[in-house]
Formats: C-alpha cells, sequence, structure tokens
C-alpha cells in the first residue's frame, strides 16, 4: 500500500513491452464491485479469496508486470502461484510515515477506513510488521521512502531483471 506498486509496474511494462495487470483492478473488474464494498459486504476473507484468484488469472496468460495488492504476499497459495509460473518478484519497500504520507488524503483503503491519522500509522505499522517476512521472500527488495523518482525506480527494475536475462 503506497510503495509505488502500480506507478512503478505501469513503467516498467512500458519499457520492457509487456501488458501490465494490478490485480486490486482485476479484481473488481471480475468482481462487478469496488473492494470497499467486496470488504464491507463479504469481509477482508472474500476478497483475498477473490485476489487469489485475479493472481491466477493474470498469471494464466502472456508475461505480464503484474502489481499484487499489499496483502497478496501473506498467502502462501499466492507464493505458490508465482513460484509455478516462474514470476519474478519484486518488494517496494517503504517505512510507515512514508506510506502514511501517500495513502491518508486517499480514503479509499478499506483496511485503514475510519481510523484518523495517529490510527493509520500505528495499523501501517503493524501490518509491515506481520507482511515484511512475506515481502522479503521477493527476489529483489527497492526501496521507495521518501520522495523517488518512479522512473529511476523503474530503470532499476528493468536493470534486475536484465540480471537475470528476463526482459
Amino acid at each position: 500500500m503506497g510503495a509505488g506498486k502500480t506507478k512503478v509496474g505501469r513503467l516498467v511494462a512500458e519499457r520492457i513491452g509487456r501488458p501490465f495487470v494490478d490485480t486490486d483492478d482485476l479484481v473488481e473488474e471480475r468482481a462487478g464491485r469496488p473492494i470497499s464494498e467486496i470488504f464491507a459486504r463479504d469481509g477482508e476473507e472474500a476478497f483475498r479469496r477473490l485476489e487469489t484468484e485475479a493472481i491466477a488469472f493474470a498469471l494464466s496468460g502472456e508475461p505480464e508486470v503484474i502489481a499484487l495488492g499489499g496483502g497478496a504476499a501473506t498467502r502462501e497459495e499466492n507464493w505458490g502461484l508465482l513460484t509455478d509460473a516462474n514470476a519474478i518478484t519484486i518488494y517496494l519497500k517503504a517505512q510507515p510515515e512514508t506510506i502514511l504520507d501517500r495513502v491518508a488524503d486517499h480514503g479509499h483503503r478499506p483496511l485503514l477506513a475510519g481510523l484518523d491519522r495517529a490510527g493509520m500509522l500505528e495499523k501501517i505499522t503493524r501490518m509491515l510488521a506481520q507482511r515484511e517476512p512475506w515481502y522479503l521472500k521477493a527476489h529483489f527488495v527497492i526501496a521507495s521512502d521518501g520522495s523517488p523518482d518512479k522512473y529511476a525506480m523503474a530503470d532499476t527494475v528493468v536493470e534486475r531483471l536484465k540480471m537475470l536475462g528476463t526482459s
């Protein structure tokens, strides 16, 4: 959340000539309703099932650059899908304060709904602490704190992919 997955992912896809897909967008498209509504009506677990289905769908076609939602990496079945597809995974790492600054005014983050700024920071910090061991399973970790240049970050990703002979 707020690390730059979508912005950097779109740029990487453009640079390597591959389609881009954001699994959050795919979930909404396939479900026919926004994620906030899925969370409100059906709960987080229902969303996570839809998210896993979206990941499997995205991985089933031609190679793409895929931006996963922040919680997707915390499910072993999703890692299994990524491994089976020989996907290269990248963790765009940001500190809780950076994430808060990027998402606080957007109001469309179901996991932060109804919280004030201090509550959001506490929740983000807690989520990162729980999720980071999963995120660190990625092939590469790239810092995205401060005001990173999304173009430079995309260049870094492309260079890392070239090192693996995948772009």
